[in-house]
């Protein structure tokens, strides 16, 4: 297992509690957390080892008052950077985030503040986000003369659907309490997001690791393929996971009607 307490860190921290509970801490506040091209490769680093190291679940969380804000503009200006060092950066972004979304270990993003432009990419890699009454989401790249560069086109789109994504670029609309969940920005609005973040982190880590492994891997990759290939897949994946030896425990007590029920509280 890849210890990660030992990982070489300067703009994120991370750590993980007794139960297996990571937290990863983005360390920029004074820059609204905005994404340099050091903290994109200390997210590489992070969520590479993560999956490797014995966790079960992970909540990503920031300091101070925003989530994220984005790219680093201000590195971005001084770098002046030509179309194949920007394309080469995008790439270690798509990396980073790819790590992230096929990782197979629930990440649960606590939200606050602006998560704007590469904020709402870092945050749509997540497979849960929960945001608090102080949340916003843009992609304001058209107005700053931009174009995403780390999968908005894939995530966020994902998310809205086409039309909206295309909408808040054009025109930089924002996106904020009851409508930003209702549109599927994200999939939780509290008072404190990163309780409830833990909390949900807790819950999945109850999950066998190779039933997490399949929801936080699997569904993404079928997504990616032909419904034929999909449905092949899928059962394949049932196949292994439904099979598997932490279930028997939690097969029989069904059976034997001491489970707990599925209903409304």
């Amino acid at each position: 297992m890849t210890r990660i307490d030992d990982l070489p860190l300067a703009n994120l921290a991370v750590s993980a509690d007794d139960d297996g509970i990571a937290t990863v801490t983005l360390n920029r506040a004074a820059k609204r957390n905005a994404l340099d091209s050091e903290t994109v490769e200390e997210l590489v680093t992070i969520f590479s080892a993560l999956p490797r190291s014995g966790v079960r679940a992970v909540v990503l969380r920031a300091e101070g008052t925003h989530f994220c804000a984005g790219l680093d503009l201000v590195e971005h200006f001084k770098e002046d950077r030509t179309a194949a060092d920007f394309m080469h950066l995008c790439l270690r972004w798509h990396e980073a985030f790819n790590k992230m979304e096929y990782s197979g270990v629930p990440i649960i993003a606590a939200l606050k503040g602006a998560v704007v432009g590469g904020g709402l990419e870092l945050a749509s890699a997540a497979h849960i986000r929960v945001a608090d009454q102080s949340t916003y989401f843009a992609l304001p790249e058209g107005q700053r003369g931009l174009f995403t560069g780390g999968g908005a086109t894939i995530r966020v789109a994902d998310l809205v659907g086409k039309a909206r994504m295309i909408d808040m670029m054009l025109t930089g609309r924002i996106y904020k309490g009851e409508e930003a969940l209702a549109v599927g920005l994200c999939q939780y609005l509290v008072e404190d997001s990163e309780a409830k973040a833990m909390d949900l982190a807790r819950a999945a880590a109850e999950n066998p690791p190779l039933s997490n492994f399949a929801i936080c891997s699997a569904i993404s990759h079928m997504q990616n393929m032909s419904a034929l290939d999909a449905a092949y897949a899928e059962a394949v994946v049932a196949g292994v996971v439904n099979t598997q030896k932490d279930a028997r425990g939690r097969l029989e007590a069904f059976a034997n009607k001491t489970a707990a029920r599925v209903r409304p509280e």
